[in-house]
């Protein structure tokens, strides 16, 4: 483009040709200098996640610190999406090949839907130009990775009654047990909501609200039933798996705490889940690793001494207080080096900083 204005054109065409081009070079460099900022400031936040969690007080403390991280770095993503050109977006062969994302196969094991797009013929199935007799070149076939929500259905148990002629006997096939009484949910159903609330952290009412939309109506107080059935029904699965965990020679042990509902108080309170863990694994063992989590409402040592009541082995653990009056014969303190290490890294950084030189 001309940098002296003596050589810009006379014809008013090519003045506007000429504008144009430069307005779209603008649009260009101001795109660039806008997509490298956030590729700074994500760099920047992924930096200071990594020090935080390498040189942090705990991960425990940090987590909402991490999480906060988490949201921002998702925010500049999506603003770089945003920004990004459209012939980057659908893939444009022109694209740098550089700074396009490695695409592996979709999974082999989902399901596929097979949808043919014919080739567009004239009436009499030729050339849609010249109406020449077409023939077979191969395909072309592009997988895309589509989502169709999960569906309700009604599952009808039909149980025909038969009658005897001789001696008028009813005979008919018994009802299928089910898991709530006198309900009417079957076994998926349950194992949906309840993975719905303790996997994907999803309260019972909002849970209603979406099977609302699929004119399902379940409401919360449902929802709570069938929770609290499930929970007794699952009890003897967790007490056995309570037993096989505090039935190993070595168990770590370790608390973290659990933001709980205060009703009518319209707050949370701290609750406390501990997590007992048997894995020999790293030691070359054959015992089946498993993991038993227990609630509490505080972080009173009285609840981990009843949880380890019957526990005989080594118990691995921090330097809490509460699990202080549970070694002695019967339990032998394992001390955690994850957390002798943090105190010297500690120590060391406090260090550094003490003996830092001052800026002039």
């Amino acid at each position: 483009m001309p940098d002296d204005a003596s050589d810009l054109p006379e014809d008013i065409a090519a003045l506007r040709a000429m504008v144009l081009e430069h307005r779209a070079e603008l649009a260009a460099a101001r795109s660039g200098l806008i997509e490298q900022r956030y590729e700074i400031e994500a760099l920047k936040a992924r930096l200071a996640r990594l020090l935080r969690v390498t040189f942090g007080r705990s991960s425990e403390k940090l987590s909402a610190r991490v999480e906060q991280l988490d949201l921002s770095l998702t925010e500049i993503d999506e603003q770089l999406a945003e920004i990004a050109p459209l012939d980057e977006l659908v893939g444009s062969d022109t694209e740098d090949d550089a700074r396009k994302p490695a695409r592996g196969p979709l999974p082999p094991a989902l399901p596929r839907d097979v949808v043919e797009h014919p080739a567009p013929c004239d009436e009499g199935g030729g050339c849609p130009e010249c109406g020449g007799q077409l023939r077979a070149l191969g395909t072309n076939e592009t997988e895309i990775l589509d989502y169709v929500p999960g569906t309700f259905r009604v599952v009808r148990h039909v149980r025909p009654k038969l009658s005897c002629r001789s001696c008028e006997t009813i005979v008919q096939a018994p009802m299928p047990d089910l898991p709530i009484r006198r309900g009417r949910a079957g076994a998926g159903l349950i194992a949906h909501v309840l993975t719905a609330k303790y996997c994907d952290h999803q309260p019972l009412h909002r849970q209603a609200e979406q099977y609302a939309r699929e004119d399902v109506d379940l409401s919360r107080s449902t929802l709570a039933d069938m929770v609290g059935q499930a929970a007794h029904l699952l009890r003897p699965l967790v007490d056995t798996l309570g037993r096989n965990v505090m039935s190993g020679q070595r168990v770590h042990a370790d608390d973290t705490t659990v933001p709980v509902l205060a009703p009518g108080s319209g707050r949370t309170k701290t609750g406390r889940i501990w997590t007992y863990v048997l894995d020999d694994r790293p030691f070359g063992g054959t015992t089946p690793p498993g993991v038993f989590y227990r609630y509490t409402p505080d972080r009173k040592g009285e609840h981990p001494r009843e949880h380890l009541r019957e526990f005989r082995g080594i118990l691995q653990a921090d330097g809490y207080a509460g699990f202080a009056r549970i070694y002695g014969n019967r339990v032998a303190e394992a001390a955690c080096m994850a957390h002798v290490r943090r105190k010297f890294s500690h120590d060391h950084l406090s260090s550094k900083k003490r003996h830092a030189p001052l800026s002039t």
